[in-house]
């Protein structure tokens, strides 16, 4: 019974019903996105995926007036690769990726102190756990479809980019 409940309760959930602190530490509801398509993206600075930072700027510069929101959440459980305080890792973004898209404070995308947020995306795929850094979570417009997208995926492939087209479009 209890299952059935957790199970309807993440069917009533959407990108709209979290609430989460930015980088800076100012709390963010993230229904101020409604209406918009989200990318969900773990990221990491030191890490062999850290140069996707390049590609998702890139496509946040060339989408956001149409309707996309980058928001890139900080998370230190793959290899200690995202060591850094909230102002290190805003300072390494903006210095060597020019990274104006929303960041958020470091989470746990895993295990026991998996955040709310990536409960519902993981629950809302296909219920595994992430990979690695720079997984990527594409919301849709009525912030409850995802498509999840594997690390190692470029943002800037041609599957990639017809998928945010896709959503955009929608």
């Amino acid at each position: 019974m209890l299952s059935l409940l957790a199970t309807l309760a993440i069917a009533n959930t959407g990108l709209y019903d979290f609430t989460y602190s930015d980088i800076d530490g100012k709390e963010v509801k993230l229904e101020q996105y409604k209406g918009r398509v989200v990318l969900v993206v773990n990221v990491a600075s030191k890490c062999g995926q850290t140069k996707q930072y390049a590609a998702l700027e890139a496509m946040y510069r060339k989408h956001k007036g149409d309707g996309l929101v980058i928001l890139g959440f900080p998370c230190n459980q793959f290899g200690g690769q995202e060591p850094g305080t909230g102002s290190e890792i805003k300072e390494f973004c903006s210095t060597n990726y020019d990274v104006t898209f929303p960041m958020f404070s470091k989470i746990e995308v895993n295990g026991a102190g998996r955040t709310p947020l990536y409960k519902w995306l993981i629950e809302s795929t296909d219920g595994k756990d992430i990979e690695w850094n720079f997984a990527k979570f594409l919301v849709g417009r009525d912030g409850k479809s995802v498509t999840r997208f594997p690390s190692k995926l470029a943002p800037d492939s041609d599957a990639f980019a017809a998928a945010v087209n896709t959503a955009l479009k929608a």
